[in-house]
């Protein structure tokens, strides 16, 4: 684990690859799950707010969760987080075609009719923020859905903290992500040091 300021890094951030793939995930993490994504308590309102400018880019059902439940719902471990269709998929969803499950809201931030991209949980994956009395913790997660995503982020090697700039920078600043990239250049020498020794000792 690593720290800047009061945020505690797990070093698997730094050190494992990730680079999603829709193609051959189809956005699954949109999908599976059991319930919907993590909501800060400023978005349920934010949520609100847009709702009537995604609308039309929902489904019928998922529209009708929504005007029946409302736009965010409390799961069973008492957070915030999206209504989810049946158990299955967020309902600020839609299908494109391909068959790839695609976020809505984001939709609606490119095509200039919302100034919110995405709630930030989702912005983040696959980090996972956990907030403690003084501190918070930025953990790796691991989920078999997003295979996909760490064999192309190993093929062409981005390390998990680099495929998430925007999103971190979105949160925590440019000089986080800058402080972020100094120790990732730390590990990596370290990591080359300890290699040239143990070659060292190899051949003595």
């Amino acid at each position: 684990m690593v720290q800047i300021d009061d945020k505690i890094i797990s070093l698997d951030i730094f050190e494992k690859r990730f680079v999603c793939d829709l193609p051959h995930c189809l956005g699954s993490c949109c999908v599976e799950g059991e319930s919907g994504a993590p909501l800060e308590d400023e978005e349920t309102e934010i949520l609100d707010e847009i709702f009537p400018a995604i609308r039309h880019l929902l489904s019928p059902e998922a529209v009708e969760i929504v005007e029946k439940n409302g736009t965010w719902e409390v799961d069973p471990d008492g957070d915030k987080v999206t209504p989810i269709i049946r158990g299955r998929e967020c309902v600020y969803t839609y299908f494109d075609q391909e068959g790839v499950c695609r976020c809505a809201i984001e939709k609606a931030y490119n095509e200039g009719l919302v100034n919110f991209k995405k709630p930030i949980s989702c912005h983040l994956y696959p980090i996972r923020v956990d907030k403690y009395e003084n501190y918070e913790a930025l953990n790796y997660h691991l989920w078999p859905v997003c295979n996909p995503a760490r064999e192309l982020g190993q093929k062409i090697g981005v390390p998990v903290f680099r495929f998430l700039k925007e999103p971190i920078i979105r949160k925590y600043g440019e000089r986080f992500y800058e402080e972020m990239e100094d120790i990732f250049k730390y590990l990596e020498n370290q990591k080359k040091q300890k290699t040239a020794g143990d070659e060292k000792n190899i051949k003595e």
